[in-house]
């Protein structure tokens, strides 16, 4: 594989760089450091996406908007990974499946943006875009672009792929050391009585599996992989590494990588990037995805349908979900293309706090995500899971959930810096918890219903 051949195509939200020479000397240091992540972790996570396909298994993806290089400490990669495990517990019961757990991390850490400058009290600037390319501090030196940033940013996620695999390693991952920590969350959440049906559903499916010596479908609880999306063409360029027994190419900067709504062009350098790597990867579909659209973007990224190898991520927004994605499901169902479905029930449901700033209600997240199920059910298809935006902190940031964080909250704590994201809004813990809650309250109904697991 030639892995510069992207630089032959047109390439959007990219740096504008002011030193090029600066570029190449950063280009060829990131060429010459050790993988972050390897091919055969890579592979078996394909496989893992392969089930989700097939409806075998369930997805859970999450973690921060934009990763920022001063957040980077074992605690907070701890705290992500605590909540993504007690999330993973849950559905798995509620589904009768293994989860995937993929996490936003080691990676994140650049953004695409709508407006290439931002404006404050008559000075402009150029966008903060990520602390991979700028800084967020709003003066003229904070945001030019620096390619320094890029090797910042491969040592940052090689800290975090150090605390994920110390935390996976030491026994914290197992499905009955974050069962104990959901009850701690039960017995301090306002619905405990809602969801104290499925704890002790967890507890007897525990005591099943202590018993029996079973595990679902033999997926080891402790795997967990990394994700991000792969924005910056200059960083996962010269990150690609050639496995000598195959000859296929991988991204070595993360297991899974997606491409955004915002670089999904079929004539564009991301997609022709992505054609040549061999990882399991992703593509972003908003609202105004055609179901043509979605055939060309498979046929340019898995023309040999390889099962697993790609992942449809849609982010309609609650009041689009029901009307576009039948259709995206059906055309591609039709052509027999193993894609695997899952829901961003983020992205299309953000709206202006009176405070001016961004935020999400949990109602409509909720609300696409349950959308989402329902129209697969419908069509007699598989929900692959979910994709959100989610810390492990007590932040503000997007309102309602079982503790009833409302828009004066939001504006009120934000004042005492609650309001912590330099992108988007996030879930915190309490309503990544309350959200895998009422999502398995409605997949255990749907189950019963169908005649499966008893509660």
């Amino acid at each position: 594989m030639d892995r510069h051949n992207w630089r032959g195509f047109p390439a959007s939200q990219q740096p504008d760089y002011p030193d090029p020479d600066a570029v190449r000397r950063v280009a060829q240091q990131l060429g010459s450091v050790p993988p972050l992540v390897f091919d055969d972790e890579c592979e078996r996570l394909k496989r893992r996406m392969a089930a989700v396909s097939r409806g075998e298994a369930l997805v859970l993806q999450g973690g921060d908007c934009a990763e920022t290089f001063d957040g980077v400490s074992a605690e907070s990669v701890h705290r992500k990974m605590s909540t993504l495990m007690q999330m993973a517990a849950v559905l798995t019961y509620a589904a009768s499946l293994p989860v995937v757990k993929i996490g936003r991390l080691a990676g994140q850490y650049a953004k695409p943006r709508s407006k290439p400058t931002e404006t404050r009290d008559g000075v402009t600037l150029p966008t903060y875009r990520g602390d991979a390319v700028n800084g967020f501090g709003f003066d003229a030196e904070s945001r030019v672009p620096d390619p320094e940033r890029l090797l910042r940013m491969y040592q940052a996620s090689s800290n975090t792929l150090n605390a994920v695999r110390a935390f996976t390693s030491r026994g914290h991952a197992s499905l009955r050391q974050v069962h104990a920590w959901n009850r701690d969350f039960i017995a301090g959440s306002p619905s405990k009585a809602q969801y104290g049906g499925i704890a002790a559903g967890i507890e007897r499916a525990l005591h099943f599996m202590r018993a029996t010596g079973a595990s679902p479908q033999d997926f080891d609880d402790s795997e967990f992989f990394v994700s991000h999306e792969g924005l910056l063409l200059d960083y996962e360029s010269p990150l690609t590494r050639q496995d000598p027994r195959t000859g296929r190419s991988y991204a070595t900067s993360g297991h899974m990588l997606w491409i955004g709504e915002r670089t999904r062009q079929l004539d564009g350098a991301h997609v022709e990037y992505f054609s040549r790597i061999s990882n399991p990867i992703g593509v972003k579909l908003g609202p105004s995805t055609t179901p043509d659209d979605a055939l060309r973007l498979i046929d340019r990224l898995d023309p040999e349908r390889e099962p697993g190898r790609l992942t449809f991520v849609v982010r309609l927004g609650v009041d689009k979900v029901g009307e576009v994605l039948p259709g995206l499901v059906e055309k591609v169902t039709a052509s027999g293309a193993p894609v695997a479905w899952v829901c961003d029930p983020m992205h299309g449901n953000t709206v202006e706090a009176p405070s001016g700033h961004k935020t999400r209600r949990f109602d409509d997240i909720l609300g696409e995500v349950r959308g989402f199920f329902e129209v697969h059910r419908s069509l007699g298809t598989h929900a692959g899971g979910i994709h959100v935006e989610l810390t492990g902190d007590d932040v503000t940031e997007c309102v309602g959930g079982g503790h009833d964080l409302g828009l004066p909250d939001l504006f009120e704590r934000y004042l005492f810096e609650r309001y912590e994201s330099t992108c988007d809004p996030r879930l915190n813990r309490s309503q990544s918890l309350d959200l895998a809650f009422l999502i398995a309250d409605f997949l255990h109904e749907e189950h019963m219903a169908l005649g499966g697991l008893a509660g």
